[in-house]
């Protein structure tokens, strides 16, 4: 459902005005496939099955809560972003949206590379055999030790993001006997239309060397100037779950000017334009993401638009979609527990997983959809509020939805388009241990992430 942030901040137990919500959808049984999984369907006894299996049997076989992803609908979007941006563009998957070695060696199977912001995400994408040339290397503050793993091993790019960043790379670079390929990412000053914590094209923020006041041209001309470092592109990311291409266009213009500038200057055209990724994906009903082959050519008419008026040969593309990718490929399957309704409110529906396994709605008030997916109902909506088992009044996972009034104790209900960022963030508050991550394709099912028990949780607490 769509809704604003109350004016006064979060409130947790909030009584809002008549009005406030949009009218229960007309059949709680119905699954929107804007917010599942391709594959995700109901069988003829009413049991939601995806990948032609009941949630029923993954809940015996594998517990809850538990991440249930689609393997043929991550493997199709990411082919779709593939074949759209074709072969004179580069799509990096986004591994920080959720990586593990089954991921990584289904993005080198269909083509894609990856771009990692840690030495762990380094480790996981090389562990499962994605060449190293084909790995972009992120992060506002990367260590010497991750800069070193990374150009030993070979790195396509490594992403520079500040002045003392261009000196450390290239120092370790030259020391290593290796000159390594560069990209500088800019601010570009675009707010883009999302949640604050993760805008980040404006100068007042970590991320990036700002264009304003001549510091991305300054880096430029620093990083010409060393033995060390090959400088082959500007990268630029506005922020995150964007459905508008406005911000892209008004990036794009400003990431030329700069590449004019740098040939005026420097005699030199950089080869490449990196424009990150942050496309958005449908949360709940109300939300409309464009496809991969709309968004591929937008942003090839606005490059190539802004190049030719600036005289510029149009240099090769790269995007970095993660969440357009795993987002809508992944529910989190929960059984229901306590049920606490409260008069003239709401009800409470508390489930066996919470913050711990999606902090997103607590940390960027996110929305998300909700669905009873063990049987069908024919009873009365209920206007719910799904929450976890932690001692948190923020531990809420879905704000505000309709569920069937006569949910049980026992039932199984999931949230749809949780690939992204749940596992990734997930953690350990109150000794909770994260949940698997099940892929299932063509009527199989496999843990490629396995359920953490209390021995892994005993193993790290040395005493």
């Amino acid at each position: 459902m769509s809704r604003s942030a109350h004016p006064a901040g979060p409130r947790h137990a909030d009584v809002l005005p008549e009005g406030h919500y949009s009218a229960p959808p007309a059949d709680l049984n119905a699954l929107d496939p804007k917010v599942w999984a391709q594959t995700v369907t109901r069988d003829e006894d009413g049991v939601v099955t995806v990948g032609g299996i009941p949630v029923t049997r993954l809940a015996e076989e594998y517990g809850t809560p538990a991440y249930v992803l689609d393997e043929a609908d991550f493997r199709a979007r990411a082919r779709a972003w593939r074949t759209a941006f074709g072969a004179d563009a580069d799509v990096f998957y986004a591994g920080k949206a959720f990586l593990s070695r089954a991921v990584v060696r289904w993005l080198h199977e269909e083509g894609l590379n990856v771009d990692v912001c840690s030495g762990g995400e380094l480790a996981t994408a090389l562990s499962a055999g994605m060449p190293a040339d084909r790995i972009a290397f992120h992060g506002n503050n990367k260590s010497v030790d991750e800069i070193t793993r990374a150009v030993e091993a070979g790195v396509g790019h490594i992403v520079l993001d500040s002045f003392q960043e261009i000196v450390r790379v290239a120092h370790i670079a030259q020391s290593l006997g290796k000159r390594q390929k560069v990209l500088i990412r800019i601010t570009v000053g675009v707010e883009a239309h999302t949640h604050e914590f993760i805008a980040t094209a404006h100068e007042d923020q970590k991320f990036g060397i700002p264009l304003a006041g001549g510091q991305a041209a300054e880096a430029v001309r620093r990083a010409l100037q060393l033995d060390g470092l090959e400088l082959v592109g500007i990268h630029s990311h506005i922020g995150s779950q964007i459905f508008d291409m406005s911000g892209f266009e008004v990036a794009a213009h400003r990431v030329v000017s700069l590449l004019k500038a740098v040939r005026d200057e420097h005699g030199v055209e950089l080869p490449e334009i990196d424009l990150g990724g942050g496309l958005g994906i449908a949360y709940t009903s109300d939300d409309d993401p464009r496809e991969p082959h709309e968004i591929a050519k937008a942003l090839t008419e606005i490059v190539t638009r802004e190049c030719e008026a600036a005289k510029l040969r149009t240099p090769r593309i790269s995007v970095e979609p993660g969440r357009a990718i795993v987002g809508p490929t992944a529910f989190t399957l929960y059984e229901v527990g306590t049920i606490k309704p409260l008069d003239g409110l709401r009800t409470y529906v508390s489930v066996d997983g919470g913050m711990s396994d999606n902090i997103r709605t607590a940390l960027y008030d996110a929305e998300y959809s909700v669905a009873l997916v063990s049987r069908t109902s024919d009873a009365e909506p209920m206007l719910a509020r799904v929450v976890g088992k932690h001692c948190e009044s923020g531990d809420i996972v879905v704000k505000d939805a309709f569920l069937p009034s006569d949910l049980a104790t026992g039932d199984l209900i999931a949230v749809p388009a949780t690939g992204a960022y749940c596992r990734s963030m997930a953690s350990n508050y109150n000794h909770v241990l994260r949940p698997p991550v099940v892929a299932v394709d063509g009527g199989e099912a496999r843990v490629i992430v396995r359920r953490e028990t209390e021995e892994d949780l005993l193993r790290l607490d040395v005493g």
